[in-house]
């Protein structure tokens, strides 16, 4: 009786984990930030270096959206293609400089920060030094810029005025007050908080969810054969 009894509290305390990492893991959803990209053919390809750090070419295209993600896996794209000749058609070419064409995509109302709308999205044709970064090409056509502490891109001409990175809840749709940090490498992608999976290198709750299944069938059956020997 005391062993059965032992079981079954074992059962009810496993339940009770398992039913808050659930929870845990249908309430995760995302980060609001601005994603950093390259034109890649016809389309988009999510940059594997932050704005800061590349130096583009001249003829370049990149682009910039503004959204709610998880990780660079689901990053929503700008929703303009990356047209250089027709975003730089009225830009000369000048001796000593370079134009990088830019698609600057603020999103939409869903992703928006509470009392804020988004701008519409517009291209710029920016013509600067051969040697400037991106984030550099970015600032001469769309300021105000702003930067959270650890070099994380947090607004383009001033959108959003509020919030850097911040985590959002997928039932409430309200920032949760934890901003993403920065990677070196993607210093415009909350991703690098996130982690590819979202799991910040360690096991994700599904993981520990399936485990925690597979122990409660185990433990059942272990206390079926018991009762069936007594």
């Amino acid at each position: 009786m005391r062993r059965a009894g032992r079981t079954t509290a074992l059962l009810v305390v496993l339940g009770a984990v398992l039913a808050v990492l659930g929870t845990g893991t249908a309430q995760a959803a995302g980060y609001r930030y601005w994603s950093f990209w390259e034109a890649s053919g016809s389309g988009w390809a999510y940059a594997t270096q932050g704005p800061s750090l590349v130096r583009p070419d001249d003829g370049s295209v990149q682009g910039f959206r503004f959204s709610v993600s998880a990780d660079s896996q689901d990053s929503a794209k700008p929703r303009r293609s990356p047209d250089f000749s027709k975003i730089c058609a009225h830009v000369p070419a000048q001796d000593g400089t370079k134009r990088v064409a830019l698609v600057i995509d603020p999103g939409t109302a869903a992703d928006a920060p509470g009392g804020e709308s988004p701008p519409p999205p517009r291209t710029a044709c920016a013509q600067v030094p051969k040697d400037a970064s991106s984030a550099e090409a970015l600032a001469s056509v769309a300021k105000p810029l702003r930067y959270g502490s650890d070099a994380l891109l947090c607004a383009i001409t001033g959108y959003p005025a509020t919030g850097c990175g911040e985590q959002v809840s997928a039932t409430t749709g309200a920032d949760s007050g934890r901003q993403a940090s920065a990677d070196a490498s993607a210093p415009t992608s909350a991703s690098a908080a996130a982690g590819t999976g979202g799991s910040g290198g360690g096991p994700s709750a599904g993981v520990l969810v399936g485990v925690g299944a597979v122990l409660l069938l185990g433990i059942a059956a272990v206390a079926q054969a018991r009762r069936r020997r007594g």
